[in-house]
């Protein structure tokens, strides 16, 4: 029977796990500079890449919500020394190279068709291209000469020769080497993953005991839906029930069922005590990974996130890339922003607390001065010297934050 936790002070409990399990309770938990962002995927296994730049870049970002003193020239540091790849988890991602041999079970997928990223693969143009980068070194799809044929839309407006990167990328036979900004640089993987690297195939009871181990480690405690979040793969879905019920009739884990009957599930010794919430408020990325599975966030947290700029612009509420606001052991609204670079300016465009922190008039100041704290250092981050506000609301609201930069 699964051990009910239903009031208040248990759900706080388990808020406070997931948040210090990610890194985030602490404005220092990994320590700084390169060796802790180093640290910091290793914990938490994995971080997306993405392309929208309205604010610092989403990889950029979960790195800096960690180290405080990450420099977005750091990324592209661990990927040279080869601490971090690249390749595909539930999207696109920088891995630590530990974790190398459980990206190829997706890769030989690829490899044998049993999973399409294009249609009827140009085998003969791949073979060229192997042979060509095994002769001249690591080649660019810039570098590659364009074709006049295009198909309208979608993945087909790729010419010929990045499609045939890109799969033979995605299947394993390639790797990305190098990145200058989303310009990618493909090479052979011999020359890429480091002397020493476990490049065998894992079994998918291998692969499940890794991912378990993983996701305990990084959120503290998981759904049995999440620890193999976006993998669809029957084999490892299945492995990975059976190791959950060994590891439940040994005690090895337990079961924690919430007020909204989600079912969670934990080491034994994980809910003995009460972590610290931190005292700062945290700007994260909307694809920061404490917030990544919105139906964990929307059970844990009560929060009910949805990233907006893939929604028509006359349906947002919030705004085209908001940013989630954590605070102690909660989250309290969210922010969007925008990043002037030629006037290093960063806008606020705007604000919104959630109802039950506005409702608290004793907490709206020290939110304000807390969130006054953290724009600072995310406009440092932001490379910029400015911060502007648009409009602000409700009324206090707008008193409160003009009151904290007094």
């Amino acid at each position: 029977m699964p051990i009910k936790f239903v009031n208040k002070k248990d759900l706080q409990k388990l808020r406070r796990i997931a948040i210090a399990h990610q890194g985030l309770a602490n404005k220092n938990t990994f320590g700084q500079g390169i060796c802790a962002a180093k640290d910091a995927i290793a914990h938490i296994g994995y971080v997306q890449i993405d392309t929208i730049s309205v604010v610092q870049r989403a990889h950029h970002h979960v790195f800096w919500s960690r180290v405080p003193s990450f420099k977005t020239s750091m990324t592209n540091q661990l990927l040279s020394d080869r601490s971090i790849f690249e390749y595909w988890t539930h999207a696109a991602a920088f891995i630590p190279m530990s974790h190398y041999r459980y990206t190829l079970p997706y890769k030989s997928s690829v490899k044998a068709g049993k999973r399409h990223w294009f249609k009827n693969p140009d085998k003969k143009l791949m073979a060229e291209l192997i042979k060509r980068i095994e002769s001249e070194g690591p080649i660019r799809s810039r570098d590659l000469e364009q074709t006049k044929k295009r198909s309208s839309g979608g993945w087909g407006n790729w010419k010929p020769a990045k499609r045939a990167l890109e799969q033979l990328y995605f299947q394993g036979d390639l790797m990305v080497s190098a990145r200058d900004g989303f310009q990618k640089s493909y090479d052979l993987p011999e020359r890429v993953i480091p002397p020493g690297t476990d490049t065998t195939m894992p079994t998918s009871q291998e692969f499940a005991s890794h991912l378990l181990d993983q996701q305990l480690t990084c959120h503290g405690m998981v759904t049995l839906k999440g620890i193999t979040y976006q993998r669809r793969d029957p084999g490892l879905r299945d492995a990975m029930k059976t190791l959950v019920r060994q590891k439940l009739s040994a005690q090895k884990l337990v079961e924690i069922e919430i007020a909204d009957g989600s079912k969670f599930l934990c080491p034994p010794n994980a809910i003995e005590s009460m972590p610290r919430a931190g005292k700062t408020l945290k700007i994260l990325s909307p694809f920061d990974n404490l917030v990544i599975q919105r139906e964990r966030l929307k059970a844990l947290f009560n929060f009910d996130y949805q990233i907006e700029c893939y929604v028509p612009q006359a349906k947002r509420q919030h705004g085209y890339f908001c940013l989630p606001l954590l605070y102690q052991d909660r989250f309290v609204g969210q922010m969007d922003c925008k990043t002037h670079r030629k006037q290093r300016r960063l806008e606020v465009k705007y604000l919104h607390f959630t109802p039950d922190c506005l409702s608290d008039d004793s907490l709206l100041p020290a939110l304000a001065d807390a969130l006054a704290d953290a724009l600072v250092e995310f406009k440092k981050f932001q490379n910029c010297d400015e911060l502007s506000f648009a409009a602000i609301t409700p009324k206090k609201l707008k008193q409160a934050i003009k009151s904290a930069f007094q």
